[in-house]
């Protein structure tokens, strides 16, 4: 098969979808694999190291998609990239289709074949491809929230972990999975009083078991999230519905109950956010302030980090990747339901549920398009 990695062109987005040694892995196996010049720059990785793994440079994005039978991308194409998709092109990225109505349209109309990183579902509801990059956005989100709760940065002028004699912040985490987990992991390292909150009893008893002792659980409910949003410093929301919107856990008249300079991030912007007055943002313009509080909604928060978030989603999606690429699409889909999960669109037809919900499009059973 002919694989093509493009440059990501979203704003501050310095991540690459392969690395020289998973290229060369695809190679080994006899597909040929394009890279445009300079895409894995931003990542420290050289063209020099992928013309050593055997990959063939192409100076511009519109030549790689030109010449590939499937695409590996790591976020969803943008407006510029629409037209460059052409019919029966599979193209192999994070989409988060539900949290916009213009790109699930364009790839409709472009007749591609749409497979989603983040609906790729094993059979315990994990999402493999998913989890490297929650990883990195769950600590980065500590991160961040530490950050901008300084007192120049527009936050309460707090420090996370407290001294001695005086209490530490405290950070409130929506949601107990991935992202949940890896910034309870980080606040609690960095000394907070860290309350998590999931509708999950058994998942709660879980997390009680095996985080630290200054990490609390609470069942997640309107009723408590309500009473808890005045008395604490940062709030993450980590809240994930596969492949669909995510739900408002925090709306407008909540930012009242909370102090000024309280922080906000919403880790689940890409899909659409679990804050009512989230909207996306970008690495150069990360944050903005309603009702006297700083919300950071960046939607690719690991592209800050793209050493690290590059090889950890390689390593994820590699051997998915070769799967397609030494099957072709229909029959790696057949034969392995995580990947046929990861269908979203197929030549015009929408054959992933929360994606015809969120938008009230025709629903295809992904078995009428083999």
């Amino acid at each position: 098969m002919i694989i093509g990695v493009p440059k990501e062109i979203k704003n501050n987005e310095n991540r690459v979808a392969l690395t020289p040694a998973g290229a060369k892995e695809l190679i080994k196996r006899g597909h040929t694999v394009y890279v445009q010049s300079t895409a894995g720059v931003g990542s420290g990785l050289q063209d020099e190291e992928y013309i050593d793994a055997g990959v063939k440079i192409l100076p511009t994005i519109e030549d790689v998609y030109n010449i590939a039978e499937m695409i590996i991308k790591v976020k969803e194409p943008i407006a510029s990239e629409y037209s460059l998709i052409k019919k029966d092109q599979l193209v192999f990225t994070y989409f988060h289709f539900a949290s916009s109505e213009p790109l699930t349209h364009a790839m409709i109309n472009s007749g591609s074949i749409c497979l989603a990183y983040e609906t790729v579902e094993k059979s315990d509801r994990s999402l493999p491809l998913l989890v490297p990059m929650s990883e990195v956005a769950g600590r980065m989100a500590v991160q961040e929230g530490a950050k901008y709760l300084e007192k120049p940065m527009g936050g309460r002028g707090i420090l996370l972990g407290g001294v001695p004699g005086v209490r530490p912040a405290k950070v409130l985490i929506l949601g107990g999975g991935v992202v949940g987990t890896n910034a309870a992991k980080m606040a609690a390292g960095m000394g907070a009083d860290v309350t998590m909150m999931d509708i999950s009893l058994p998942r709660l008893r879980y997390l009680d078991d095996v985080m630290a002792a200054n990490v609390n659980t609470f069942m997640s409910n309107e009723y408590n999230i309500r009473e808890l949003l005045s008395t604490h410093d940062l709030i993450i929301g980590a809240v994930l519905i596969p492949g669909a919107k995510a739900p408002h856990l925090i709306t407008r008249d909540m930012l009242k109950m909370m102090r000024p300079g309280t922080v906000l991030v919403d880790v689940a912007v890409d899909q659409g956010g679990c804050i009512e007055t989230c909207k996306p943002t970008t690495h150069e313009n990360p944050t903005f302030v309603v009702d006297d509080i700083l919300h950071y909604c960046v939607a690719n928060m690991p592209g800050a980090v793209p050493y690290t978030s590059t090889l950890a989603l390689t390593n994820a999606t590699l051997p998915y990747a070769i799967d397609l690429a030494n099957k072709g699409w229909k029959k790696a889909c057949q034969d392995n339901k995580e990947l046929e999960l990861g269908l979203n669109v197929v030549e015009g037809k929408v054959v992933y549920k929360g994606v015809s919900d969120a938008f009230n499009l025709e629903y295809t059973p992904v078995s009428e398009v083999y």
